[in-house]
């Protein structure tokens, strides 16, 4: 429930993609790194290891953060955080390509159908579709989907520890998205209020509270419960985009959201590669979006 405020807390702070990703970040920093200090306290310090992988996946999060923030701008917050629940689907098939970890039939089965359900919110077939450029939306989507994978393994291959590997990551992501802004519109460094307001709550909200909770509490829940518990963050983006932000998708975009939420929990069923993605999500996640 936390993380579904992501995306419209992101609308509702108004400013540059690149801006609001830099500072969700940001702000997220200093409390992330004393939950750390105090995990390090109780448990010692990370391994080499564990580090070089939270900082690539910190990398990967930089590019997830800055893709779905800009498929917020181009679709909204509602559509852009079911689109960002295709992460299930990339995670399984790139298990079965890099550790040869087969997908589940109801995985297989579910894949197209899904798929077909990003089409009906693209609005190819729909004159009627919601947000200034739905196309470009899905692809930012798909693309922050594919960066959210990518992190998702890299979490997973790295410790089980919570708050250590995800404030290394969040640095990262940070100085990242600073350095990547140019590329994705520009980001202003300036602090404005509100604005600023509401980025400091998507911070210590959804980024922080959001991610430690998540992250200690999925990898002890069955894979169903998780596939079904992360369910929740879509649709409530939609609804609350709907209800604070006025986002009105058109009954087809509506009814791809039913279907990517339906082919999700139906693919995940059982499913070792959703154990996997149930062990990172929002977080994600989906979203996150993010």
């Amino acid at each position: 429930m936390i993380i579904s405020t992501s995306a419209p807390l992101v609308r509702l702070a108004d400013v540059e993609p690149a801006t609001s990703a830099f500072f969700r970040c940001a702000y997220a920093v200093p409390p992330m790194i004393v939950l750390a200090l105090l995990e390090r306290r109780r448990l010692g310090p990370l391994p080499a290891r564990s580090r070089t992988l939270a900082w690539l996946a910190g990398l990967l999060f930089a590019l997830d953060l800055l893709f779905w923030h800009h498929a917020i701008d181009y679709v909204g917050a509602g559509l852009a955080t079911v689109l960002g629940n295709l992460q299930v689907f990339i995670v399984a098939f790139a298990a079965w390509a890099f550790f040869r970890e087969r997908p589940s039939n109801p995985l297989m089965i579910a894949t197209p159908v899904v798929f077909g359900g990003v089409v009906l919110i693209s609005g190819v077939f729909d004159n009627a579709a919601y947000g200034s450029d739905p196309m470009l939306g899905v692809l930012a989507g798909i693309a922050t989907s594919v960066s959210y994978a990518a992190f998702l393994l890299l979490m997973k291959a790295g410790s089980q520890r919570t708050a250590g590997p995800l404030a290394h990551a969040t640095v990262v992501a940070t100085l990242a998205i600073a350095a990547l802004s140019p590329l994705f519109g520009g980001a202003d460094f300036a602090p404005a209020w509100p604005a600023h307001g509401w980025l400091l709550l998507l911070a210590l909200g959804p980024q922080v509270l959001g991610w430690m909770l998540i992250t200690y509490t999925l990898p002890r829940q069955p894979a169903a419960l998780t596939a079904l518990l992360l369910l929740v963050q879509p649709m409530t983006t939609v609804a609350l985009s709907a209800v604070v932000l006025g986002e009105r998708p058109s009954p087809l975009q509506l009814a791809g959201c039913v279907v990517i939420v339906l082919g999700v929990l139906y693919g995940s069923r059982r499913a070792q590669p959703a154990r996997t993605v149930g062990e990172h999500d929002e977080q994600v996640p989906k979203t996150s979006t993010v």
